[in-house]
């Protein structure tokens, strides 16, 4: 079963996570299909906190991804913030 979840990279106490897919019987750290985006749960500032392709996420889902329920709620998260932000202008 392919899965849609997190794996932790960063420092010690400064947690950053990458939203990978990955088969279930993998590690967590282990090795991925493709990387989706990433999690920064201690942003400040500028920072961005999410930054998922929601769009491949939906493509995996099709295609009979399960999500974590962590990347669930960040994948609710990404989609809220996207309908918010402002259409680009055309050039």
């Amino acid at each position: 079963m392919v899965k849609i979840r997190l794996t932790r990279g960063g420092a010690k106490k400064r947690p950053f996570y990458h939203i990978i897919v990955t088969d279930h019987r993998s590690a967590r750290d282990g090795r991925n299909i493709e990387r989706l985006g990433y999690y920064n749960p201690v942003a400040s500032g500028a920072e961005k906190r999410i930054e998922l392709d929601t769009a491949r996420v939906d493509h995996w889902v099709g295609q009979g991804a399960q999500l974590s329920d962590k990347v669930r709620n960040l994948y609710k998260e990404a989609t809220k913030a996207a309908e918010a932000a402002p259409a680009a202008p055309a050039a």
